[in-house]
């Protein structure tokens, strides 16, 4: 007989899924856009709510609905050769060159860098990160302690210590009468659509297809060994990550908009939750947020380099598990050394061009249902996604490239012609054109089948 998970088990799950993702992005962004909406916090609230919070739970479920073990299998009706490689970008992304790099130098530079002069900044962040990922390695070793060491551990630490902040500011302080519900007149809808395109940055809609290999294998420790079992609790355990999730989504943008009461607007969010934790407590405020981050950080880097070597070593035997853990760990130490302003400025380019394709074979799952898994119809949607994904990359260069005659025809050209182009929601009429047409295709084929037998 199947086993069945208890609710005691799925609390550890969700706290395992929350604490893979709660990491770097989650907790700077949301402040820094708290105090770029200021009293429109609220419609920018929504807006990244659907980025952040509603599309890594559609990926979730459209893992689930596919009964798939991975992204890979997700992507397999396009073709075999895009399955693996939108599984080694998706990979490289979280666990190499971006997201992963990117909670190490977050973790220095809030909980750190402050503590330190000026001319120990690089050596300080090359033994930081040195010691950090040599953590998150050992952590990571064993697959089994995983979920123990996040689900069990850290993550409850963290909530607590967030759940201590968030009393502070809006009880004891009562900050949060000072705060704006309503947005304003004017600006609302461009806050809404700001607060969307900022959600890419946390990266969790891309996350939420490369996690699933991580919850899976969880499952299958916990005896739940069938397919249809797995897919039911995968969406169980998604659906309590991702509301908790958003409940600190809203306190941390509330406490951004309500800062401006007493500081002035910020270059970045890190910077932002330093200066709000040392008015709330002074310098034990510098700890209290040093932990936080440390906690948030190390657990979403277990997680994505967890995630990766499990889905790498699965498609890639010979080479296994910890080679990849080895080699990636190795591998996002030299990339964080880059510093955090790097990472984040081509980073953009490349979350542009991923997440529209993503976000493709999110619909495509969640359509599963309905029209099956016709390669036809996922080729037809990819395809057509590609092209704004290839626009967007270019219009998110970096400047230097961005400024190079070629990229710049073509970026001048998109903006005049490409509808929705300078939104950076080019992709959806695409999408929508390649799912339509895709599926139209379908049956007409199967129309001309049938009118041939006749």
């Amino acid at each position: 007989m199947e086993k069945q998970l208890t609710k005691h088990q799925y609390l550890i799950l969700g706290s395992l899924l929350f604490g893979l993702f709660f990491g770097a992005g989650n907790l700077i962004f949301p402040i820094h856009l708290g105090q770029l909406s200021a009293h429109n916090w609220a419609p920018s609230a929504l807006g990244f709510l659907l980025s952040a919070i509603l599309l890594p739970l559609l990926a979730i479920l459209a893992i689930s609905l596919t009964r798939s073990s991975s992204v890979y299998d997700l992507a397999l009706p396009v073709g075999r050769k895009f399955a693996l490689f939108f599984l080694i970008l998706i990979h490289a992304t979280l666990g190499l060159l971006v997201a992963s790099p990117r909670t190490a130098t977050v973790t220095y530079s809030i909980g750190i860098q402050p503590l330190l002069p000026k001319s120990l900044d690089h050596m300080g962040l090359l033994i930081f990160s040195l010691i950090y990922f040599g953590i998150a390695f050992a952590l990571s070793y064993n697959q089994s302690k995983v979920t123990d060491y996040v689900g069990k551990l850290l993550n409850p630490i963290l909530l607590i210590l967030l759940a201590f902040i968030f009393l502070m500011a809006f009880v004891i302080k009562g900050d949060l009468r000072q705060i704006n519900l309503l947005p304003a007149a004017t600006g609302a809808t461009s806050n809404l659509v700001n607060g969307f395109l900022q959600g890419y940055n946390t990266m969790d809609a891309l996350a939420g297809l490369g996690f699933g290999v991580t919850i899976i294998t969880a499952l299958k420790l916990f005896g739940v060994q069938k397919a249809g079992a797995r897919s039911k609790a995968v969406a169980k355990v998604g659906a309590i990550s991702m509301g908790l999730e958003a409940i600190i989504y809203i306190f941390l943008i509330a406490l951004g908009a309500a800062s401006l009461k007493y500081l002035h607007l910020s270059d970045n969010g890190g910077t932002a939750f330093t200066q709000i934790m040392q008015h709330y407590t002074g310098l034990a405020g510098t700890a209290i947020l040093g932990a936080v981050t440390f906690l948030a950080c190390i657990t979403s880097c277990i997680g994505m380099l967890t995630s990766l070597s499990q889905d790498w070593g699965r498609r890639f035997p010979k080479l296994g598990y910890h080679f990849f853990l080895t080699m990636t760990s190795i591998g996002a130490f030299l990339i964080a050394n880059f510093g955090l302003d790097q990472i984040i400025l081509y980073s953009t380019p490349l979350l542009s061009l991923i997440y529209p394709i993503a976000m493709a074979l999110i619909i495509l799952g969640l359509l599963t249902p309905v029209l099956g898994k016709q390669p036809l119809i996922y080729r037809t949607t990819v395809g057509l996604t590609l092209i704004p994904a290839v626009l967007d990359f270019i219009h998110t260069l970096p400047p230097y490239f961005a400024q190079m005659r070629f990229f710049s025809g073509i970026d001048g050209w998109a903006s005049q012609y490409i509808p929705f182009y300078k939104l950076g929601l080019d992709f959806f009429p695409f999408m929508l054109i390649g799912l339509v047409g895709g599926w139209l295709l379908v049956l007409a084929l199967k129309r001309t089948t049938v009118l041939a037998q006749h």
